[in-house]
């Protein structure tokens, strides 16, 4: 049985992405998948109805930006809710590693 990401975890981990820098959805989608070493691989559909969703709840803010030879762009950084949301849950995912290894041992 494989770990597998609920809506939170996933929005948890957009937030630690952006938590960085603004970024936009592919490029979200791209940065999971490569600093997960692919464990983590969603289509890009999958990224922007969360990112709407974080956008909806005040955790993020998107603009959009003209990229030259290219479509438009809509970037997202997080706002200062989103920043005490990713605070707040980056502690409670790593309490919740933490006691997991702990049942599961070495």
């Amino acid at each position: 049985m494989a770990p597998r990401l609920d809506r939170g975890d996933f929005g948890l981990l957009l937030l630690g992405l952006l938590a960085q820098r603004e970024m936009y959805g592919y490029e979200l989608a791209a940065e999971l998948r490569q600093r997960s070493d692919s464990v983590i691989d969603l289509p890009e559909g999958t990224v922007y109805p969360a990112l709407r969703r974080l956008e909806r709840e005040g955790l993020v803010a998107g603009r959009w930006s003209d990229v030259a030879n290219g479509p438009r762009r809509r970037y997202y950084a997080l706002t200062l809710k989103g920043q005490q949301a990713f605070v707040s849950g980056r502690d409670a995912w790593r309490r919740f590693a933490a006691a997991a290894e702990g049942v599961l041992g070495p």
